[in-house]
């Protein structure tokens, strides 16, 4: 599971749309699109690597999906997304 989890974080917008989750709330995938200028199929895509490693889960609101950090991380995971999630600071 580990892997699967660091694979899926490999991705520059895979790991924006998680920086964007972090704050705890739902996203819309319209929101997350919008703020990572991708298409709804490529977010979606991307979003479902997220929930196949088991990062995110996802509610269907009408005709968009929301997603959030899946609440029941396991310990390991959820420090492992956190140090994944850590801005760098250039010297």
């Amino acid at each position: 599971m580990i892997v699967a989890v660091l694979s899926a974080l490999a991705e520059p917008t895979r790991l924006a749309a998680m920086r964007l989750l972090e704050d705890g709330s739902e996203h819309c995938v319209c929101e997350l699109m919008r703020k990572l200028d991708a298409t709804q199929s490529r977010m979606s895509r991307h979003m479902q690597v997220l929930k196949q490693a088991g990062l995110v889960v996802d509610r269907r609101d009408a005709q968009w999906v929301r997603y959030r950090i899946r609440p029941d991380l396991p310990p390991h995971l959820r420090a492992l997304l956190a140090a994944a999630l850590v801005e760098e600071v250039m010297a």
